[in-house]
């Protein structure tokens, strides 16, 4: 630890590195008073002391408030990691004392068939490890990723994600590939049917996600790879689940989901996954992790293992 490093694990408590987040939240001395409960002044003074222990301005004062400069959002962000993962820390404590092996926490997709198989692969492996796992959309995933507050996120490697100013605090690691699939009822009148191009499909009903999914822009690209206009979906559904819902009970549509999805619908039984060439890909899935000079930790690389070996066994049995 150097000298100016120590000067500031001297003079600054973990009320400080609060005051940061609640001005980088709030935006106002007031607004930041009241979610801490304090004083206006002692709020001032906490921040020059903050500033004086950074010997920078991380703040710019306007009549409209306070806006965290280049400086300040970059120490805004550490002080969200690091009472992250204080927050971390109490949670794996509590954990271990009632007899857990490790916490790992885990942000997804909503529908996946392979991180509840990887969960239960890692628990068999080690045993007494609790998972606690967020559901919601990757990006917003991601930003709680990079405040401490999930240890890894599983979700599809997209350019959005590679291009964005978020890639240099992450660290992703492509695990799977994915496609697209057509899924239709066992009674639809295609179901046998050995190997079918995209022009077969072209006069199909469809249920699909809308337009700005991955997976709807990947059947619009298939038919237009074959000179043919993107079909309009009949229904428009962005959950693979209700996908699967509708086609048990409407044998007449043919769904568009990413495989990785259909692997759910088609062990429910009721659909089956048609064959389509060419195959269309989508952007592969992996795991994200806060990009970091100490790596992973062992439990979220066990985990990642455990997503390889179920994927292994996946497409094994989709040859």
């Amino acid at each position: 630890m150097n000298a100016s490093t120590d000067y500031l694990v001297r003079r600054l408590r973990l009320r400080h590195l609060q005051l940061l987040v609640a001005l980088g939240d709030a935006g106002t001395m007031r607004a930041a008073a009241v979610r801490l409960h304090l004083s206006q002044p002692a709020l001032s003074k906490m921040l020059a002391e903050t500033e004086a222990g950074f010997g920078a301005r991380l703040f710019e004062r306007s009549p409209q408030g306070l806006t965290a400069n280049a400086l300040g959002q970059a120490v805004v962000y550490r002080a969200r990691v690091m009472l992250g993962e204080l927050a971390r820390g109490k949670d794996e404590v509590d954990a271990l004392r009632t007899g857990a092996k490790g916490v790992l926490r885990v942000g997804t997709l909503s529908v996946t068939a392979a991180v509840p198989q990887a969960v239960v692969h890692l628990r068999r492996r080690l045993p007494g490890t609790r998972v606690q796992i967020q559901e919601g959309r990757v990006r917003e995933l991601i930003q709680r990723l990079l405040d401490g507050e999930l240890d890894c996120v599983f979700g599809a490697i997209t350019p959005e994600l590679l291009t964005s100013d978020l890639l240099p605090l992450l660290k992703p690691e492509v695990l799977l590939e994915d496609e697209l699939c057509v899924l239709c009822a066992d009674a639809h009148p295609l179901a046998r049917s050995r190997r079918l191009r995209w022009a077969d499909l072209h006069a199909s009903s469809w249920v699909a996600p809308p337009k700005d999914t991955l997976v709807r822009q990947a059947l619009m690209t298939a038919f237009l790879n074959e000179g043919l206009d993107p079909p309009e979906p009949a229904i428009e559904v962005l959950s693979s689940v209700t996908v699967g819902s509708v086609l048990r009970m409407d044998a007449a549509l043919l769904g568009a989901v990413r495989f990785e999805h259909a692997r759910d619908e088609l062990a429910r039984g009721g659909v089956r996954r048609l064959s389509v060439t060419p195959v269309v890909p989508l952007p592969s899935l992996g795991l994200y992790t806060r990009r970091g000079a100490e790596g992973a930790p062992p439990l979220v690389q066990a985990f990642a293992e455990a997503i390889r070996r179920v994927g292994v066994r996946s497409a094994r049995v989709s040859a």
